[in-house]
């Protein structure tokens, strides 16, 4: 299938047939085994790497022209990450896109986890920089991946043993990595702590590329999925408690926190601008409706 942009055309969702159906071998690969890197012929995009290559290659080898497509950077539906990806998928299927996560078929994310749970008819893709959690053990392919098939992780534990001893607290702001299936321990992307939680047991089938590393991984539906913690100090996400959304009052969200420098006032907002509209939307809905009352 081809789609006329400007005068030329392009294959539907830009990439060939061939290149799309190894990505799908890979991706079927990686549902098998979850949590194990599949390497995989990572193509070139008109997009710089590290801008999200993997995940765009997951969703273009994907997507159909009857899905709904939505697209987040860090919760943010309108960063410039976020539009240029819409932008590239959409002139190159025709697809719709949305801002409301139940609404859409697949959902490209870099650095968060909607915040409605998504269900089994969908697909999340996640974008990946550094998709190996032993890099910092060891900088050699070879080592690592020799690590893993011998279920070998004592230096993940160190690491994080030193980082409870010069911290004061193992976690990781991002990043912190989890036992997938009781069998490999996955980076799950730089997401928050607080959407580690998310990964357990999830319908949605998760996946993970990884573009200048030509990896892709994934967590199938219903997959246990354990964040790192030791005995005495059990897993923690981020506390979100006393906080609201200045915008649709959410409390127990992910916010960021914003500052206003003409007032010296600190605030906060959801995270994930799409689950944050849709509240407002629906808020202004009911009071429509009691005004019509």
């Amino acid at each position: 299938m081809k789609e006329t942009i400007n005068g030329s055309e392009y294959n539907f969702a830009f990439l060939d047939e061939g290149s799309k159906r190894e990505i799908r071998r890979a991706i079927l690969h990686a549902i098998a085994v979850p949590g194990y890197q599949v390497p995989f012929g990572s193509r070139e995009l008109p997009i710089g790497r590290g801008w999200g290559t993997g995940g765009i290659q997951l969703t273009m080898s994907l997507i159909g022209p009857d899905d709904i497509l939505k697209v987040i950077d860090q919760g943010n539906d309108d960063s410039v990450n976020a539009v240029s990806i819409k932008r590239l998928i959409s002139a190159t299927t025709g697809v719709k896109t949305t801002t409301d996560a139940a609404e859409a078929d697949i959902i490209q994310s870099r650095h968060r986890v909607p915040e409605e749970p998504l269900r089994e008819d969908q697909v999340l893709v996640l974008q990946v920089p550094t998709p190996e959690p032993l890099r910092s053990v060891d900088a050699h392919e070879a080592v690592t991946r020799q690590l893993h098939a011998d279920a070998e992780y004592t230096g993940i534990w160190v690491n994080l043993f030193e980082q409870l001893l010069t911290r004061g607290s193992p976690f990781r702001g991002a990043d912190h990595p989890v036992m997938t299936d009781g069998r490999y321990v996955m980076n799950p992307s730089p997401i928050p702590r607080y959407d580690n939680p998310k990964l357990n047991q999830a319908q949605c089938l998760f996946l993970f590329g990884a573009g200048r590393e030509k990896k892709i991984y994934a967590v199938p539906p219903y997959t246990d999925v354990k964040s790192l913690a030791f005995e005495d100090y059990p897993f923690r996400q981020e506390d979100m408690s006393g906080r609201k959304c200045r915008l649709c009052g959410a409390e127990n969200v992910y916010f960021d926190e914003m500052f206003d420098s003409q007032t010296g006032e600190r605030f906060y907002q959801c995270s994930d601008t799409g689950y944050c509209l849709k509240r407002r939307e629906a808020q202004e809905s009911k009071e429509g409706d009691k005004a019509h009352g």
